[in-house]
């Protein structure tokens, strides 16, 4: 009886522990994105090692915070057909739009605003603001949605 009732224990505990650690996966990073995005919708998928945010048919961004890696957490914005990662214009509006490591030089219509930067939570809540506004730079439909 003794015995039964320590493998209950354990199981009890285990099952706590899992639903503690799914709960923690669910909570997404940088949620201040999806809050200021909010009105429009958005629409949260996982790709990746991060969660990609479309507004209809448009990957916009990617919310990544991963211990792997940890040089391309942030946010990943995703550039429009129509606009080059080398504009000065967003690099103005961006001063710490970076390309994305992980990616090397394969895509380049993806850029980071890196979490570790000083102006972090401002630059990502500006492209909140673009998106808002319906910026013509940002945001594509992938392949797989056309």
């Amino acid at each position: 009886m003794a015995v039964w009732t320590n493998l209950r224990f354990r199981a009890v505990k285990v099952e706590r522990v899992m639903r503690r650690a799914a709960k923690q996966k669910l909570k997404p990073p940088h949620a201040f994105v999806l809050e200021a995005l909010s009105p429009m919708e958005p629409e949260v998928r996982r790709m990746f090692s991060g969660l990609a945010v479309y507004l209809g048919d448009r990957v916009v961004c990617m919310l990544r915070e991963h211990e792997k890696s940890p040089k391309d957490n942030g946010v990943w914005l995703v550039l429009s057909e129509v606009a080059k990662a080398d504009d000065p214009q967003l690099r103005r509006e961006f001063p710490s739009l970076r390309s994305i490591e992980l990616l090397g030089d394969k895509i380049r219509h993806w850029l980071l605003i890196p979490s570790d930067g000083p102006d972090f939570e401002t630059e990502a809540l500006h492209a909140c603001d673009l998106l808002l506004r319906h910026d013509p730079r940002l945001g594509r439909i992938p392949k797989s949605r056309r």
